[in-house]
């Protein structure tokens, strides 16, 4: 990056240093910070829309939605969150492809099924071979923010559910006898009030979604696990910048800042905390009142 870093064999101490830390794949390593948030800020949302819908469907008075529900949320917590996180994407892919064989290849006249190959044609591969590095790239972090959506909305619904019965059933009661419709009691009264009771849940499942943002690596992605293995690795006189063993120093710059954004994290998620137990008949809210006087 620097101009005296062309020759590295000429400089040392604090240059030398500097140097290698500015080239081309530490760089990456500084850009797959950006794809851990990058996930957080997708799968996070996108986790806590799955466990919402997931924990209405528990509680709908229509039968095969409650059984959809109760079997999403009991079917991902009963199994390894390893196997899941590689299931969801090759279903995931392997569901998109054949979507697109159906619609592109009608006249294909062979099984897609072929013992134990999932075949298609050409023009349903995703994504096409002809594409550029970035769209696979691409394409494989959306999978795998999806499958992080899958996994962490079984457990965000079991939590949702959980708060949602923890709302007291007289206020409920109270809406209906004002005349509010089941709709209106579900949307005005159950849903404002169940979030205190969700958000302690919620804030444990999004403190181990940081935890597992390392699976990227699992799936494929060059995430900065994947970075801080290779560049930490042993390098001999043949690269330019060789060093020995470093990889207790990457991961170690790792732990750092797994506990710097989880400490980010608790003053975000205590100052929610604080606010939503405003007026509340809970024991923070109480707390609150008390302090006030």
């Amino acid at each position: 990056m620097f101009a005296y870093c062309a020759d590295p064999n000429a400089i040392e101490g604090l240059s030398w240093l500097l140097c290698y830390l500015t080239t081309g794949k530490h760089l990456l390593l500084y850009g797959a910070v950006g794809t851990v948030v990058l996930l957080l800020a997708i799968a996070a949302p996108s986790a806590l829309a799955f466990g919402f819908l997931g924990a209405v469907a528990a509680r709908s008075s229509f039968l095969p939605f409650r059984w959809f529900g109760k079997i999403y949320t009991s079917m991902v917590r009963g199994v390894p969150d390893v196997i899941f996180f590689l299931f969801v994407p090759i279903a995931l892919d392997q569901g998109f492809e054949w979507l697109r064989h159906r619609f592109k290849c009608p006249d294909w006249g062979q099984p897609v099924w072929q013992g134990n190959d999932f075949v298609v044609c050409t023009e349903a591969k995703l994504p096409l071979s002809s594409s550029p590095q970035w769209v696979h790239e691409s394409y494989g972090f959306m999978l795998a923010a999806l499958a992080f959506a899958v996994v962490f909305g079984a457990f965000a619904a079991n939590v949702i559910y959980g708060a949602m019965q923890a709302v007291p059933r007289a206020q409920i009661e109270t809406a209906e006898a004002y005349g509010m419709t089941p709709r209106q009691s579900f949307r005005r009264i159950l849903v404002p009030q169940m979030w205190v009771y969700a958000l302690p849940g919620l804030s444990n499942l999004w403190m181990i979604l940081i935890k597992a943002t390392p699976l990227l690596f699992l799936l494929g992605v060059r995430d900065i696990v994947y970075w801080a293995r290779e560049l930490g690795g042993l390098k001999t006189s043949a690269y330019e910048y060789p060093h020995p063993d470093w990889r207790l120093w990457y991961f170690l710059g790792l732990l750092v800042f797994y506990l710097i954004v989880t400490k980010l994290s608790e003053g975000v998620l205590a100052r929610i905390s604080a606010r939503l137990s405003q007026g509340q008949a809970t024991f923070a809210g109480e707390q609150q009142r008390r302090a006030g006087r």
